[in-house]
């Protein structure tokens, strides 16, 4: 089993904070014709292809501080459900505009702030203590999509377990919002674990159990184990959050000093496989499959190549060894995909696919270049 390195740490990128307003992401973006033909990947073509470090260096951090800075989005035209997708790509530095004014969309929501989609529920448990309920507004794009998503995407701003969040004229914590997650575990009918493994094992040892809804003892370890023996192709993005979910837990359990037997040894397979089948099924000119994981495919659709080539580095950015992240199919894909953002740069783009992508190209850069400055 290759090394895997821990996330548990990760910096938030620093990125200036000015530009123009260009264009919001609402729409998708379809330029599509007849379907061109997959072609196997020649690794030593690729390899010849790829961009060399510094100019790739250069690329990512222009489309990235474009992103940033010039596809703004608001409290009056958007929602939660995009607007916390530009705070998985830009955490805490990510702004939205606020009666004229550019502010933190985690701070806005921290400090009680409302916002269309962020819908919380404050639930009083048997032992008397209250939690923060983040409700499922499914397919609504406009709030929480996925079980726990908004606590995977806070985790992932670093907030400590003491962090206020206010909810009208009542203080809560980022604590009372994990242990009703933890409470709520045996409600989530779609056992969909993703998004719970990537808030959970943020905050807690991977060895952690507690009892649930349902009267029984729960473990990071039987999520884990859900998650692994899912099916990727019929899980939403291609399984890559599934993947994610898998990639984040591990890392921390090895961390942790866990060993990888069990569960953990299914999920590292899953992963690997994974890993695997991008490499193998990448297009000619870097992209990876728009079947994600279950064979060859290419489009000509902007939208989907998005989706697909972001989700999967995304997931990729996080799983790969050091070494890995350098090989030239690698770096190859990020050139792809920083050209694809080149070529919308001014055409509005679905939330979802571009922040996940640029989320990924956040990650490559920190992993290789270190954090933006």
């Amino acid at each position: 089993m290759k090394k895997r390195l821990s996330n548990t740490e990760a910096t938030s990128p620093l990125w200036a904070r000015n530009g123009l307003l260009l264009a919001t992401c609402t729409l998708a973006v379809t330029l599509s014709s007849c379907a061109p033909r997959a072609v196997p990947v020649d690794a030593a073509a690729l390899a010849a292809s790829a961009p060399s470090k510094d100019a790739l260096k250069a690329e990512l951090d222009d489309v990235l501080q474009f992103t940033y800075a010039d596809r703004e989005l608001s409290l009056d035209q958007h929602a939660a459900w995009q607007i916390l997708h530009g705070v998985l790509a830009y955490q805490g530095d990510f702004q939205v505009r606020r009666d004229g004014q550019l502010v933190s969309a985690v701070d806005h929501l921290l400090e009680g702030g409302r916002m269309n989609g962020w819908t919380m529920q404050v639930i009083t448990q048997p032992d008397g203590t209250r939690g923060l309920r983040a409700i499922l507004e499914s397919g609504s794009q406009t709030g929480q999509g996925h079980a726990d998503q908004w606590l995977a995407v806070l985790a992932q701003c670093n907030l400590p377990l003491e962090q206020p969040i206010l909810l009208g004229s009542e203080s809560f914590t980022m604590h009372d919002f994990v242990s009703q997650v933890q409470w709520d575990v045996p409600r989530n009918f779609e056992r969909e674990y993703s998004w719970t493994l990537i808030g959970l094992t943020h905050y807690l040892p991977t060895d952690s159990t507690w009892p649930a809804t349902d009267g029984k003892t729960w473990s990071i370890e039987q999520l884990v184990q859900i998650e692994a023996e899912q099916e990727l192709a019929s899980s939403a993005c291609g399984g890559t959050h599934r993947l994610i979910g898998l990639t984040m837990a591990l890392e921390r359990h090895l961390a942790d000093g866990g060993q990888v037997t069990g569960a953990w040894a299914l999920a590292d397979e899953v992963i690997g496989r994974a890993i695997n089948n991008a490499q193998r099924f990448q297009n000619t000119d870097g992209s990876f499959s728009t079947r994600y994981f279950e064979g060859p495919g290419v489009s000509l659709d902007l939208a989907q190549n998005l989706g697909t080539t972001g989700h999967i580095l995304e997931f990729l950015a996080l799983a790969l060894s050091d070494e890995q992240l350098q090989q030239p199919w690698v770096r190859q894909a990020v050139a792809n995909l920083t050209e694809l953002f080149q070529t919308t740069r001014e055409l509005p783009l679905e939330c979802g696919a571009l922040y996940h992508a640029a989320h990924g190209l956040v990650l490559y850069r920190q992993r290789v270049y270190g954090a933006a400055q």
